[in-house]
């Protein structure tokens, strides 16, 4: 009987590694490039210009012109100095924005947001959020009404008017020293 022996071939089970790297480097590479990074823009307010001190003018503001929201520190939210919550913000400034509709622009109405140093943020933006939401309910419902169109359908010129007759005043107030 004759018996085979087996050789045994050097490197059997064994690759070469040295291309592993270049291939790592191509899945790091691949990833870095497809990944969708969230980036949070923050609020998006239009500030005013800049008027230095000297030369602003001061107009006098009626109290049935003002809104004005207090959110202090304990979470209590103040419209005209009457606890309110924030979902009722929206249906009580809406029939105060309609009820300014048709007067000259320094007659509309004004919503003053003020806080305290200590507010929660998220209560301070939910709140402004509602305020933001009646003027956007208010100008909707006048589209409707004199154009028969969404705002979103509206021509540009319908768009400018429909600023001129309801716009977005919103004063937020510095907040408040807490000592």
């Amino acid at each position: 009987m004759i018996h085979l022996k087996r050789r045994k071939r050097e490197g059997a089970g064994e690759f070469s590694t040295a291309s592993m790297a270049d291939i790592t480097f191509l899945l790091l590479l691949f990833f870095l490039v497809s990944t969708v990074i969230d980036v949070d823009t923050g609020i998006g307010l239009t500030l005013p210009e800049y008027i230095p001190p000297e030369e602003q003018e001061l107009a006098p503001l009626s109290k049935d012109r003002l809104a004005a929201l207090l959110i202090n520190e304990n979470g209590d939210v103040l419209l005209n100095g009457e606890i309110i919550a924030i979902p009722q913000i929206q249906d009580n400034l809406i029939e105060r924005i309609k009820s300014k509709i048709d007067l000259p622009k320094n007659k509309k109405l004004v919503v003053s947001i003020k806080t305290d140093r200590k507010t929660n943020y998220n209560l301070y933006i939910q709140a402004l959020d509602e305020v933001k939401s009646a003027y956007f309910k208010v100008r909707e419902e006048y589209a409707l009404s004199h154009w028969g169109k969404k705002v979103k359908d509206l021509t540009d010129d319908q768009i400018k008017e429909l600023r001129e007759k309801i716009p977005i005043i919103i004063s937020i107030a510095e907040p408040e020293q807490v000592k």
